[in-house]
């Protein structure tokens, strides 16, 4: 069963934590809210952690050894209860450990904490992924929120005044997304201008994966607002919507989806970490509204 956790900053920013996969489910400033909803007539999720691996594992599986242990979209942390471990007004910190349930689909001893803090207009995510094994620890972590779009007047047309505006312009080509989300070697278009991809629903078939991108920050810019998105240690962004849902997905990651011509062990996987014993490695996301 999971509980839902409510955090209040001084100017009355509120942000809300489940603690079913540790998802932020609403955070508000103004008395707005710029979560997505998690209408399951479009998508049911708000703002999951994707652990240990992120995106489509080849054969449905990972490979550990001369085993295989089956793996599904994203991993299984947000689909996991996490506990409460440290708790007040404005932040509350998270936490999903291995068990049973983890190592029938990934052998390793880990610690995953999620802390939240809400501020002024804003909400920090601070992830901390420790080593509680005596083998090295192969993992990827994500972010994967979605914003109301609109969120701010305007629409989602083509003329309706939003954008992604990058920190850099990053190169405007991403690895098409084959059968059962893997992806592919041959590349497709991003039809970005500089650092600004401008919004329209028609361009999204698929996401637009940004591996090894330049940028640390994203900003889903509005007609007169902007939602900020800040992010730490996550080189790898990704853009996307369905061509009907009225939200928009600003995501970070450390690692992504398997090639699809990938048949190798997970230690082996593209862009999958490696943790050594007793190590921890520290992620974090700053969400800022600006106006």
């Amino acid at each position: 069963m999971s509980t839902r956790i409510d955090l209040t900053a001084s100017d009355g920013t509120t942000a809300a934590l489940s603690t079913h996969g540790a998802e932020p489910v609403s955070w508000r400033v103004g008395g707005h809210e710029y979560l997505w909803s998690g209408d399951p007539e479009h998508w049911n999720r708000h703002a999951p952690w994707l652990f240990p691996v992120v995106g489509a594992s080849a054969g449905g599986h990972v490979t550990v050894g001369s085993a295989r242990y089956p793996m599904g979209q994203h991993g299984f942390a947000r689909d996991l209860p996490f506990a409460v471990v440290a708790q007040s007004a404005d932040a509350v910190t998270l936490r999903l450990t291995d068990g049973p349930e983890t190592r029938a689909h990934y052998p390793f001893a880990f610690q995953l904490d999620i802390a939240a803090r809400v501020r002024p207009a804003g909400l920090d995510l601070d992830v901390s992924v420790t080593n509680t094994g005596d083998v090295p620890l192969p993992y990827a972590i994500g972010f994967h929120p979605a914003f109301p779009w609109p969120f701010a007047g305007g629409s989602r047309a083509r003329d309706g005044g939003y954008a992604v505006e990058f920190e850099q312009a990053e190169r405007p080509f991403a690895p098409q997304v084959g059968p059962g989300g893997l992806l592919l070697r041959d590349e497709q278009p991003i039809p970005m201008t500089g650092a600004t991809l401008p919004l329209d629903p028609a361009i999204f078939t698929e996401a637009f994966v940004i591996r090894n991108a330049r940028s640390r920050r994203m900003r889903f810019a509005g007609p007169d607002r902007t939602i900020r998105m800040d992010m730490a240690d996550f080189p790898h962004l990704a853009i996307w919507t369905k061509p009907t849902a009225p939200f928009l997905s600003l995501e970070c990651w450390t690692g992504h989806a398997d090639w699809a011509d990938f048949s190798g062990d997970l230690t082996e996987r593209d862009a999958q970490r490696r943790l050594d014993p007793d190590a921890a490695a520290h992620h974090g996301v700053r969400l800022t509204l600006e106006s």
